[in-house]
């Protein structure tokens, strides 16, 4: 993750929950809010509903990687926070990574075809 930064505070997320606007697929849901920094920020949510800690960690660990390949398709400066819903458990790794494009898509956080990286 070369230009993103991890959100780890509590008051980050629920500033982001408030204020930014949502996008929800069927295996996650994206927050997100532009900050016009040059820098993005990414924070990751998996409930205890998901599953247990090694369910959990697998998840989480997958998505980690689908932001890192799609990083540069995305436009810098946003916060971003991905919530996992409980049939991410059961998710393959493309049904994850085709989750995450299609609610990028929905909030238009990807760049534009001309557009540098």
């Amino acid at each position: 993750m070369k230009f993103t930064v991890t959100m780890k505070k509590n008051y980050e997320f629920r500033r982001l929950y408030t204020k930014g606007t949502s996008a929800a697929a069927p295996y996650l849901v994206l927050y997100a809010r532009k900050t016009g920094k040059g820098t993005s920020r990414l924070g990751i949510t998996v409930s205890t509903k998901v599953g247990k800690a090694v369910v959990r960690n697998r998840v989480r660990r997958r998505i980690r990687e689908i932001y890192r390949l799609h990083e540069h398709e995305l436009q810098r400066g946003t916060q971003l926070v991905i919530v996992a819903r409980t049939r991410a458990a059961a998710a393959s790794y493309a049904q994850l990574e085709q989750s995450f494009m299609r609610a990028c898509e929905k909030l238009s956080l990807l760049k534009a075809e001309g557009e540098k990286a």
